[in-house]
């Protein structure tokens, strides 16, 4: 299983960017499969590459649920505080999943 990692842009260059990680560590993160970045922005990152642009709010929910898989790790059993947008809600199929888009 493959696991992005949400980090945030802290200088931003022409093919790479310095970003701050979920343990505050600095790291290089290539930029070329996203294009150009910001400081400020958030990356979904892997292996240390950028695969996407996030937006704050997807960085928090990636973040949450990295904290669940954790909490889990530790033995941890109750971890819907970690998914407070999927809670009480019948699960949404992505638009391309969807017959026809609908």
């Amino acid at each position: 299983m493959c696991l992005g990692i949400p980090m945030q842009v802290i200088e931003a260059e022409e093919s790479y960017a310095v970003c701050r990680g979920r343990d505050g560590n600095l790291a290089r993160i290539d930029t070329m499969l996203v294009g150009s970045v910001q400081s400020g922005q958030w990356l979904m990152t892997f292996l240390g590459g950028a695969r996407e642009i996030l937006n704050e709010q997807q960085a928090e929910q990636v973040n949450s649920a990295l904290n669940a898989l954790a909490a889990v790790s530790r033995g941890a059993s109750d971890v819907d505080v970690h998914f407070a947008d999927l809670v009480g809600r019948e699960p949404q199929l992505p638009d391309f999943l969807r017959k026809g888009g609908q």
